[in-house]
């Protein structure tokens, strides 16, 4: 062996046998973020369903607001708000069938209402009562998940296992662009991939992950653009233009659905309030940058469009501001009621046949609470 060879200097080509196992080039993503409104192709999109992700953006704004107000009144122990990320939240809900699984992240509260789910509920796990508190199954909903990105490849194995059994199952998995660091994103593309399972991944790139921004955490052209390392295809969309994002989600769950695999969609959004309610968003970025983002709202895109094509009046626009506010006194009124909580709870849902170390302690918190006068 030369020394250049022992180097490492030397590159063999491969065998005249060796190709490629896809072609990348329609794996790639567009160079630019994929638009609707304001665009020729706002004019082909259903009005029904443009005035239903209006509705459910102005619901949503009220719900993060409410929420967020919430916390200032401690009835919620921490909130994650979406404000401003509205749009994929509402449009990763509305493509879903019925059958579908929703796999979100812990800022992913919304998109769990906006699939139906119990707006008081979807709130337990942020509150502290519940660590769920409510039947995945019966939503379709998976826990909001607090660890970073370790709901992807749960979304992964249930996709996989529903095609095995030959279920007609799609599963959305929500991630931050913080979780596309994490070793679970990895694992989760990598055997959607190889498997083909019927998955939608998408990212919500809202520029930072907590205080460290997106450049500090990959020099990818765009983490679309991670797709092609696994195999899959990566899109790239404006994720504050509701209609655009609606499109690009329906088109990755109908490819999985017809047996195509995994996308990876990347929207391009912001998270105007702060990490959560226990965080200083001053300290890593300044009030110029948030006004941008401002003027670039879901809400005003959607409304500016539904309005200049005749589509919502002055009218229409009251309607959905009062459902929202329906929604928010309901919501607040529940809220502020206090939950009555069972200690026996804690051991319910541990174990599907409870160990003998569960049982034992169980009989001492029921004796303890029996010799308090209290019943269990």
């Amino acid at each position: 062996m030369t020394v250049m060879e022992q180097r490492g200097a030397y590159r063999p080509s491969p065998p005249p046998a060796w190709q490629p196992r896809t072609d990348p080039a329609p794996l790639l993503p567009d160079a630019e973020p994929y638009r609707v409104l304001g665009t020729e192709a706002a004019g082909e999109a259903d009005p029904g369903l443009l005035r239903r992700l209006y509705a459910e953006l102005v619901r949503g704004r009220r719900y993060n607001a409410q929420a967020t107000a919430l916390t200032k009144q401690g009835r919620l122990a921490v909130y994650p708000s979406s404000t401003g990320q509205e749009a994929c939240e509402v449009a990763a809900a509305l493509v879903l069938q019925d059958r579908d699984w929703l796999f979100p992240s812990y800022r992913d509260t919304l998109a769990a209402v906006a699939r139906g789910l119990d707006p008081v509920q979807a709130l337990t796990l942020l509150r502290g009562d519940w660590h769920t508190g409510y039947d995945p199954r019966e939503h379709r909903v998976a826990p909001l998940c607090t660890p970073l990105a370790t709901q992807l490849p749960h979304a992964v194995g249930l996709a996989h296992a529903a095609r095995l059994k030959g279920d007609d199952v799609v599963a959305l998995a929500m991630v931050g662009d913080g979780g596309s660091s994490e070793g679970d994103f990895h694992e989760a593309l990598n055997f959607a991939a190889v498997w083909q399972a019927p998955v939608v991944f998408l990212v919500q790139n809202n520029g930072f992950a907590i205080s460290v921004p997106l450049a500090k955490q990959t020099a990818a052209p765009s983490l679309a653009h991670k797709a092609v390392g696994y195999g899959m295809p990566g899109r790239l969309v404006d994720g504050n233009d509701a209609a655009a994002v609606h499109e690009v989600l329906a088109a990755a769950v109908r490819h999985a659905r017809e047996g195509g695999g995994p996308t990876l969609v990347e929207a391009i959004t912001y998270r105007v309030e702060a990490h959560t309610n226990a965080d200083d968003a001053t300290r890593y970025r300044g009030d110029a940058e948030v006004e941008t983002w401002r003027r670039h709202d879901p809400i005003t895109l959607l409304e500016h469009e539904l309005t200049t094509r005749g589509l919502l009046d002055d009218d229409g626009i009251q309607a959905a501001r009062d459902a929202a506010e329906t929604m928010a006194a309901d919501l607040r009124e529940r809220m502020n009621q206090d939950p009555a909580l069972d200690p026996m709870d804690l051991f319910a849902h541990v174990y599907a046949e409870p160990t003998p170390q569960l049982r034992e302690q169980q009989a001492q918190l029921r004796a303890e609470l029996e010799a308090e006068g209290e019943t269990p």
